[in-house]
């Protein structure tokens, strides 16, 4: 999904594109999220920028608590997806659990489904649905991720954090309720707000938003000389 940007920007910096467990070319991992995190850590370059998407972003807060990070960048993510007696900015858990058993069902329907309320853009929709065909997530890490998304609760450890953190939200996004915003900026967080919906890095305003941060806050030396 992010093959575009990483063209454009793969002389400037090093790029390591990641696929989750059971996802794309990656294979299966037994367990949760420790062993996935484990995993991702095994090939991430020294003193990192992570940027996580949805999922990925619950990952990428694990990491920033494991290892040292120079930036976190979240794409569409929260430290905690599913609402509570205390959290009112994420999805109904009933409702969730609902979505996840429709998804179960027929997983690269659901997918295309799903991206298909993301954008307008045909172009961008015939290239996500060929990667959905072409490196298709497996059963059991659909399984887990769908776990992970509903049992996570990582507050305490994104407000432990103390380095360069960026947010990148879509208006229209239907998983990450836009008022999370408010939360964010209580941690003292930039927050970013894009016309899109849960696929932020398709607007062509992405760019502008990501790249004078990274190049603000670059201090490590994962960056070409």
């Amino acid at each position: 999904m992010f093959n575009d940007f990483v063209r454009r920007y793969k002389s400037q910096y090093r790029i390591t594109v990641i696929d989750l467990p059971g996802h794309g070319r990656s294979d299966n991992v037994e367990g949760g999220i420790g062993e996935w995190c484990d995993e991702i850590i095994k090939i991430l370059p020294d003193n990192p920028i992570l940027v996580g998407w949805s999922l990925g972003g619950l990952l990428a807060i694990n990491i920033a608590n494991t290892i040292r990070l120079s930036q976190l960048i979240l794409l569409a993510s929260s430290p905690k997806f599913v609402t509570s007696d205390d959290w009112n900015y994420g999805i109904d858990a009933d409702n969730f659990r609902q979505f996840s058993a429709t998804l179960s069902l027929n997983l690269a329907k659901g997918l295309k489904r799903f991206v298909s309320l993301q954008s307008k853009n045909k172009t961008q929709l015939k290239s996500l649905n060929q990667s959905i065909d072409a490196l298709p997530a497996t059963a059991m890490a659909l399984n887990q991720g769908l776990n992970i998304l509903l049992d996570c609760d990582f507050r305490q450890q994104f407000e432990q954090l103390k380095i360069p953190i960026r947010i990148i939200l879509g208006q229209q996004d239907t998983l990450i309720p836009i008022h999370i915003a408010k939360w964010y900026e209580r941690q003292n967080i930039p927050v970013t707000i894009l016309a899109s919906g849960h696929l932020p890095f398709l607007h062509p305003d992405f760019e502008l938003r990501i790249i004078p941060f990274i190049k603000t806050n670059d201090t490590n030396s994962n960056k070409y000389p």
